[in-house]
């Protein structure tokens, strides 16, 4: 694969790069428990391959900055292995690489982010660094693109976690992050207080992730293949590369540095 990878690259390499590159891609993951069948790395692994080749098709407009390994997953805590950040904690380390970004010249950046549980922390750094440090922000999930493949392909009611579709992303991107041998339904806690906080419901909220799933997995992840991944995954990249090109066609949409918030 083309593409400027920081942690790949020397400063003399990187000063070139930086003559044609004019986003960043950060890759935004996760270490949180994926059942018994997925490394606690996963959402790290995945947002970092998918922004690799996402800077590839992109080549040489954008650069892929080093990942963050770690996110938002207080909902995972009580399974072992869990590291999670407060939302504060990771706005503090994003907005220091944005910082940093600046400097050397790159006024957009798109945070690729692996893991839903750092969506809404994600927004609010779009908004507050888009204001604050003059740099136009913008995130996305690394394969929330690919509804066509999805609704083929995936037919768990609930699904999202450890499932059909991240294993068979894994599969297609990153095999060493699964235990095949291992693999398991989730084993749902029905009639729980989460049924009703759910996405799509009138009033959504906090639940530790054990009140949903005994085993942390949801879906059905014995029905995963590496053919189901490479679906979902070409389609995701191919809406990201045009909707990124659209962004990279026009002006930079950022306000002055140290602009009020209303």
């Amino acid at each position: 694969m083309n593409g400027f990878v920081l942690t790949e690259m020397t400063w003399p390499e990187v000063e070139n790069a930086l003559k044609t590159a004019r986003m960043a891609i950060i890759p935004v993951g996760a270490h949180e428990q994926h059942g018994p069948h997925m490394n606690e790395s996963c959402d790290a692994v995945l947002a970092t391959e998918m922004a690799k080749r996402l800077g590839a098709a992109l080549y040489p407009d954008v650069l892929v900055t080093p990942t963050v390994n770690m996110g938002v997953s207080p909902h995972h805590m009580n399974f072992p292995g869990t590291i999670s950040l407060r939302p504060e904690t990771l706005l503090a380390l994003l907005r220091d690489m944005v910082g940093s970004l600046k400097r050397h010249g790159i006024t957009r950046v798109l945070f690729l982010n692996g893991h839903g549980g750092n969506q809404s922390t994600l927004s609010i750094a779009c908004s507050t660094f888009t204001q604050e440090l003059g740099v136009a922000c913008y995130f996305a999930k690394t394969t929330a693109a690919a509804k066509t493949a999805m609704k083929e392909h995936i037919h768990s009611t609930l699904y999202g976690h450890s499932c059909e579709r991240e294993v068979s992303e894994a599969y297609y991107l990153a095999p060493h992050l699964v235990r095949p041998e291992r693999l398991e339904k989730g084993d749902i806690v029905s009639g729980g207080r989460w049924e009703g906080l759910r996405p799509g419901n009138p009033i959504q909220g906090f639940y530790p992730y054990e009140e949903m799933t005994r085993n942390g997995c949801i879906g059905d992840a014995t029905q995963a293949s590496y053919e189901i991944g490479q679906a979902i995954v070409e389609e995701a990249l191919e809406g990201l590369t045009a909707a990124v090109r659209e962004l990279l066609a026009g002006p930079v949409e950022a306000a002055p540095p140290t602009a009020e918030i209303a």
